[in-house]
């Protein structure tokens, strides 16, 4: 099947190996991927202000185009470019054309949008078509999606797929686990769909109430929406006896739907015919070379209503080399468990989460709710890491205590190369997620 032509296909015939443009040759996909980037550089010239602007500033035209190595002479898209052009600004097409739109965000000045006509909803049914088909999907299985729907692109991005695909999907979205436990067994759910984050807090309701994901017919889970550490994997691998499959998107882009792992997770998929992927120093905007880590770039080849070209998504990763077992033809990235938004100095040490977090499951052997916690004292940013306990140690001696809250500081201080606070909370002193992590609370404004 010619790649090309893919969107115009049956949903259900996208992931057959022998058609699906996940197998196409390379030579054919460079071609592809050059005639759409020629496309959606004049759409975004003619269409967007914002980029014919700044494409006249770097003395580029779309005649300047011809070949995706010519991507690195266009500028780049930031998210603050996103934020300054809602709610419509960024559009490259009449709003008549448009069928949907989902604003994205927090508060005032925060605020992006994602839209789609009616070829970019078929666009993006096919892409997470793709998605759970390499995550082992199929006709017969039975969906919970726990993602959220309201405005959010990943609930209703994953429930149209799955239904594409033949599966029974749950549109259950967040809320109480015990519901969502009780659906799990009444319904035989095979697939779960959610974030890492709500799994983790399913599980530890799961042991309050005595319930064993492990004897469930649950096989899989495919999890969005935040990243989350190998570690973290393992642990829910084990933990709920499923295969753990990330994928990746963001809504600004097209939502869940831009890479993937297939069962031999090494690496996420890229889908190159609908996107173009770079690596880039964070810094300095240079290209980082294979296999070395950077911020990842991405330029939507195929996107009407919001195309974004070469669009600074704050991920950091890198290109894997070498083909993969599962045959797929497309590039991978690394899995994704950083993001440079997510990075804070202390004591002149860069720190991530994810290595906060992978600690904690080395001393624990579950991931206990913690948050990171950052003041300021005197001009400098401080850390503290707070963690919470079971019931049981904080009704056992003090000794206890004292001794896990020292191998949990002596963990991070090897994982991050210094020492930071470690306060021990009480049982349920930590909100817990129905969604994504909310893994860092900065107080730094209001720290003298």
């Amino acid at each position: 099947m010619n790649p090309a032509t893919t969107a115009a296909q049956p949903l259900t015939a996208l992931f057959h190996p022998a058609s699906s443009p996940d197998f196409v040759p390379r030579e054919p996909l460079w071609a592809l991927q050059s005639q759409r980037l020629r496309e959606v550089v004049c759409r975004t010239y003619e269409g967007v202000p914002l980029y014919r602007q700044r494409m006249q500033k770097h003395g580029v035209t779309p005649a300047d185009i011809g070949t995706v190595e010519d991507v690195q002479r266009l500028p780049f898209t930031t998210k603050a470019d996103l934020r300054d052009a809602y709610p419509l600004g960024m559009l490259a097409v009449p709003l008549h054309r448009v069928l949907r739109m989902h604003p994205i965000g927090g508060g005032p000045g925060q605020r992006m949008a994602a839209a789609y006509t009616k070829r970019d909803l078929a666009a993006w049914g096919e892409l997470v078509v793709r998605c759970l088909a390499s995550c082992g999907v199929s006709q017969g299985d039975v969906i919970q999606n726990a993602c959220a729907y309201d405005l959010f692109t990943d609930g209703p991005g994953l429930h149209y797929a799955g239904e594409c695909l033949g599966a029974t999907v749950v549109p259950i979205a967040g809320g109480d686990a015990a519901r969502q436990l009780a659906v799990m067994k009444d319904f035989g759910v095979s697939i779960l769909c959610s974030t890492p984050s709500f799994l983790v807090y399913l599980l530890e309701r799961a042991e309050k109430t005595g319930v064993d994901l492990r004897g469930l017919p649950l096989r899989a889970g495919v999890f969005v929406g935040e990243p989350w550490s190998e570690a973290m994997r393992k642990r829910i691998e084990e933990s709920a006896g499923i295969k753990a499959y990330d994928v990746y998107g963001l809504p600004e882009t097209i939502g869940p739907g831009m890479a993937v792992e297939c069962r031999h997770q090494s690496g996420l998929h890229v889908f190159e015919d609908h996107f173009y992927p770079e690596i880039v120093d964070p810094a300095s905007g240079a290209p980082r070379a294979q296999g070395e880590e950077g911020e990842l770039v991405l330029t939507t080849l195929s996107k009407e209503a919001m195309p974004l070209v070469r669009y600074r998504t704050g991920d950091l990763t890198a290109l894997l080399a070498g083909p993969c077992p599962c045959g797929r033809t497309l590039r991978r990235i690394r899995r994704i468990d950083r993001r440079a938004d997510e990075m804070f100095v202390i004591q002149g040490v860069t720190v991530f989460p994810s290595q906060i977090e992978a600690a904690l499951l080395a001393v624990e052997g579950a991931l206990p709710p913690y948050q990171l916690v950052l003041t300021q004292e005197q001009g400098l940013d401080q850390l503290e890491v707070q963690i919470e306990v079971t019931a049981r140690i904080v009704s056992d001696r003090v000794g206890a205590m004292e001794g896990l809250q020292s191998r949990l500081a002596e963990e991070i201080e090897k994982s991050l190369g210094i020492s930071v606070p470690v306060r021990l909370v009480e049982p349920h002193a930590i909100e817990r997620s129905q969604g994504k992590a909310k893994r860092v609370v900065d107080r730094r404004g209001a720290s003298s």
